[in-house]
């Protein structure tokens, strides 16, 4: 049977994220609030585990999850950084800013059909850092229905996913549905897959090269365009999609439900 923990009361709260953090470490799902909407997450170095996400939100592994995590030493051991990467989330983590990485080579994990890619964010949310703290990252969707609106409390999650989730952690209503903005740091220069929460001359501020999303719209692989670019692009324009309609972080996006639950 689910549990559901109130953390607005201290006393249930640390309660709450210390039951969840163990069910997330055996390879069960927990519903964690962001500073989008709701998400549901799991392991991101557990296969069953994510695979069990997908099911329980009824989509398939075409549509990757994002990984939340709560501290930069995370970031950088699940994601080939750069300079750019490493200065955006130096500014805007936590945040609303989801960053479109290739992931690292050496991980033993599957997140979906990612093309070697993962989406990557640190959620404005003092609950969900604390439980990523203690977990490691975590691959988060957001807690709907795949075609569902999303969730913007516990309550409403469980309505949803029912029993799927063994813990949800309440921490009252979200308090904004903006969408983190989603950089891709794949290539030599950055570039602006879907602008949110965070705008273009705010990253403009921190890396000048950025390229918005209306200086080179995406356009089909060309000669001059590599295979690996290719499945870049492809990846991030999926991210965006999936995240527009189910946003937590990541924050995002692998691609973002994102959510970028970005």
């Amino acid at each position: 049977m689910a549990l559901l923990y109130d953390c607005k009361d201290d006393t249930k709260r640390t309660r709450g994220i210390s039951v969840a953090v163990r069910a997330v470490r055996a390879g069960r799902l927990v519903v964690l609030p962001t500073d989008t909407v709701y998400g549901i997450g799991a392991d991101a170095f557990t296969p069953d585990a994510i695979a069990k996400l997908l099911d329980a939100k009824g989509r398939g592994p075409d549509m990757p999850v994002p990984v939340l995590v709560g501290t930069t030493e995370a970031f950088t051991a699940v994601a080939v950084t750069n300079e750019a990467a490493e200065a955006l989330a130096a500014v805007f983590w936590p945040g609303g800013l989801s960053l479109l990485c290739h992931e690292q080579p050496s991980l033993d994990w599957n997140l979906g059909d990612t093309g070697g890619t993962v989406v990557v964010r640190m959620p404005e949310h003092d609950v969900a850092l604390e439980v990523l703290q203690k977990t490691g990252p975590m691959g988060v969707s957001s807690a709907n229905l795949s075609g569902n609106p999303p969730s913007t409390s516990a309550g409403q999650a469980r309505e949803q996913l029912g029993d799927a989730v063994a813990v949800y952690l309440e921490a009252g209503p979200t308090v904004s549905d903006t969408p983190s903005t989603i950089v891709d740091v794949t290539g030599d220069v950055p570039t602006v897959v879907r602008l949110g929460a965070i705008g273009l001359d705010e990253l403009r501020s921190v890396v000048p090269e950025i390229v918005g999303p209306d200086d080179e719209p995406g356009a089909p692989a060309g000669p001059e365009e590599t295979e690996e670019e290719a499945r870049a692009r492809r990846e991030a324009e999926r991210a965006a999609a999936d995240e527009n309609e189910n946003d937590v972080g990541p924050a995002a996006g692998s691609s973002g439900d994102e959510t970028a639950p970005g």
